[in-house]
């Protein structure tokens, strides 16, 4: 994440970032997924749509992307939701349009 970070700075759209960390990520040799659909479920049957996660990296980690001036409450509870729908657990929460990304990486852990 630092390495694309430094490399394009702040203010970009989040599709960049994700085509970019994607990119990254196999480069350095780790199995990741961008735009993973997840049937949703609902009364015991499959919805006609799917939510996408941004990145899957190892089959373990969700990684969800974002380009805001802020993080809200609602993107914590989105991922939240993410990891319960999909039985992972664990998710980070990037927003790529800061100062200082360090204080912009969270980690989410899905208590199962």
């Amino acid at each position: 994440m630092f390495k694309v970070y430094n490399a394009l700075g702040p203010g970009l759209l989040e599709s960049i970032y994700e085509s970019a960390l994607y990119y990254q990520l196999k480069k350095d040799g780790l199995n990741v997924y961008k735009q993973v659909e997840i049937p949703v479920k609902y009364d015991d049957i499959l919805l006609d749509i799917t939510f996408k996660l941004d990145l899957v990296v190892e089959d373990k980690v969700i990684v969800e992307l974002k380009s805001v001036e802020e993080l809200k409450s609602i993107h914590f509870k989105q991922l939240t939701t993410y990891l319960k729908l999909t039985n992972k657990k664990l998710g980070l929460l990037v927003n790529f349009n800061s100062l200082n990304t360090l204080e912009n990486i969270h980690r989410i852990v899905n208590k199962i």
